[in-house]
């Protein structure tokens, strides 16, 4: 019997196996129509469980394509993420720069017109200076001449000069 067993642990038992399986008879042994209604009833239950175990390892198979599909796609959106911080990263570089360079050029501008407007102030003060000198030179010719006017005026002599030369160009004239 040791050797029956021996067989039995060396190949994997089949529902069919158990089912044509035949023990020697003994003279003490157990009853052939209960130990055939036992093979058949652990026939039934052990095909039953090599079908669910088919069915699980199918199962298994199935859900372990799905986790590796699963990890494929958890790598694609982890690697998507990091593309897409990448290029937030880029983006607020490239904005940060841009940035730089508009305040470099509104500075340059602010620094162009403010010379400008030196410029021109600078130019009109140089105007207007130069419009009070002129205006000072005309108020000082404008003086001497209203000077000039009133001396004259106030010289006695203008009277007879002026009927001196009235009479020398009457004579003159005659």
């Amino acid at each position: 019997m040791v050797e029956n067993y021996a067989e039995v642990d060396s190949v994997p038992l089949t529902p069919i196996d158990i089912q044509n399986k035949e023990f020697n008879r003994s003279i003490r042994g157990y009853s052939p129509r209960e130990v055939d209604e036992f093979l058949e009833h652990l026939s039934k239950d052990y095909e039953t469980l090599i079908k669910e175990n088919i069915a699980t390892k199918e199962q298994l198979s199935q859900l372990k394509d799905k986790l590796s599909h699963y990890h494929k796609l958890e790598e694609t959106l982890h690697n998507a993420i990091v593309v897409a911080q990448e290029a937030a990263e880029e983006v607020k570089r490239n904005a940060s720069r841009e940035a730089e360079l508009i305040r470099r050029e509104a500075d340059k501008d602010a620094a162009r017109n403010m010379d400008e407007a030196r410029y021109k102030a600078s130019k009109i003060l140089s105007e207007h200076e130069e419009v009070y000198k002129q205006a000072q030179i005309y108020k000082m010719r404008f003086r001497s001449l209203v000077e000039a006017q009133l001396a004259a005026l106030e010289m006695e002599d203008w009277y007879t000069l002026n009927l001196t030369q009235d009479r020398d160009a009457v004579k003159r004239g005659a």
